[in-house]
């Protein structure tokens, strides 16, 4: 077994944070080492990035460092390819960032961003997608193998250092049950891991659909230049409101099905404004603060774009779920495996995740000594070892602080605090250094 794979498969280890894992940093180094052997000769613009920053073997973790790709290299495709329908072009663009063919894709026919999608994953390739709020989203490759390989760690880490998922219990998940989203992808292999047979609840069954996402947003880009017609601002706010009704109304069966389980352990797994509506219904029913039971698990999180929510939306929720397990864990679209939290409220690392804390700019890796006492602020970056389908390197764009030394829940450091933010607030550019490079060099391959 390769040192790679050794690390990677120490998530299925019930005592995965608390055994020694002696020599972690000089075997997470040699797994580095390997990876980037092979995915430069399968991946282009990496091996083209190598060559031109002189990196020919990884002998530091410094050696990745100019290497890693930016969040935006994965929505760095001419839109044109979307909205004119041009996907053998965006087929092209996608092979330039996968370790597999996927140009032999047949497109022949693909109506929509949605039919493309579905063509790759029929022939192997399990893209996810990210929401697109902004108007473009962001694709990311992924074998079947990669998909199976993300469940199993999340059964591991999802309830983790609380209890277990073993298939249990009552599942109250509110998102949509299918559509090729990295969120939705979270809440099918939480069902997976901790529902049993027949209860899991997603807020809705209908799949949800990027083309009309994106629709929406190239909408609502028009309407602030002042190009949308009266004709199209009406129709989608017709559709806008019978959409509305048809989620308040699943919403509202939703919340029954959840109070009527709210004295047995469950999983509960929501945005902070999707606990805020929950919140508000069970108070029109006459149902009080507290009375779930304690072994329920309940997350929360993300959800406040464009959402006002009273400056006291966190203690709202913690009082309506009362002594419940608040588990949690760190993670974004583009990381496969989470960072679980502990009873101490920091974050931990899996053995197969490699850290790599920079500076501001991206370009320079930080140490302990960086810090006073082992604790140091910076930019998150990681190369994720599980991904077989593309690079697992990137750089965040979240400030985070770590610190190296041990916990003090007793388990093995670095750790990363609970501060975590972002370096851009949303409309704001956020400069990452070298990264911007490799993003050129994507767009350069598949010039329109």
């Amino acid at each position: 077994m390769s040192v790679r794979s050794e690390l990677v498969d120490a998530a299925v280890h019930e005592d995965v944070f608390d055994r020694s894992y002696p020599d972690l940093e000089a075997r997470q180094l040699e797994a580095a080492r390997e990876l980037f052997a092979e995915r430069r000769e399968q991946i282009p613009v990496l091996r083209r990035r190598a060559a031109e920053s002189g990196v020919d073997e990884i002998r530091s973790l410094d050696d990745l460092v100019p290497l890693l790709f930016a969040h935006t290299s994965y929505k760095s495709y001419p839109a044109s390819f979307v909205e004119q329908g041009r996907w053998d072009r965006l087929l092209q663009w996608m092979q330039t960032l996968s370790t597999q063919t996927v140009t032999d894709v047949d497109v022949e026919g693909v109506t929509d961003v949605d039919d493309w999608m579905d063509r790759l994953r029929a022939a192997g390739h399990m893209v996810l997608a990210t929401s697109g709020s902004s108007g473009k989203v962001s694709f990311l490759n992924h074998t079947r193998g990669d998909s199976a390989n993300k469940q199993r760690h999340y059964r591991r880490m999802s309830g983790w250092p609380y209890v277990k998922a073993d298939n249990s219990r009552v599942v109250f998940l509110t998102s949509p049950s299918k559509g090729p989203n990295s969120a939705i992808e979270a809440a099918v292999n939480s069902a997976a891991v901790w529902a049993r047979p027949g209860e899991a609840h997603f807020l809705t069954d209908e799949p949800l659909r990027l083309a009309d996402i994106s629709a929406s947003a190239a909408l609502n880009k028009r309407m602030a230049e002042g190009l949308a017609t009266p004709g199209e601002i009406a129709v989608a706010r017709v559709q806008a409101q019978v959409r509305a009704e048809r989620m308040s109304a699943a919403l509202d069966d939703f919340v029954e099905k959840l109070l009527a389980h709210r004295h047995e352990p469950i999983v509960v797994s929501a945005l902070w404004a999707q606990h805020m509506a929950i919140i508000d219904r069970a108070k029109a029913l006459g149902v009080e603060d507290g009375g779930f039971h304690p072994d329920s698990l309940v997350s929360a999180g993300g959800g406040l774009k464009g959402v006002t929510l009273p400056d006291d939306y966190k203690e709202r929720v913690d009082r309506f779920y009362g002594k419940v397990i608040r588990n949690n864990a760190y993670g974004m679209t583009e990381m496969a495996q989470t960072c679980p939290k502990c009873q101490c409220g920091r974050y931990h690392r899996p053995p197969g995740l490699i850290w790599l804390l920079l500076d501001r700019d991206g370009e320079r890796l930080l140490t302990a000594d960086d810090g006073e006492d082992g604790v140091v602020e910076g930019r998150f970056a990681f190369l994720d070892l599980l991904y077989e389908g593309r690079w697992g390197g990137l750089i965040s764009g979240d400030k985070v602080t770590i610190d190296f030394k041990d916990c003090p829940c007793g388990r093995a450091g670095p750790t990363i605090l609970d501060t975590i933010s972002r370096y851009a607030q949303a409309g704001e550019s956020d400069h990452i250094g070298c990264a911007g490079t490799i993003d050129a060099y994507i767009r350069g391959a598949v010039a329109p």
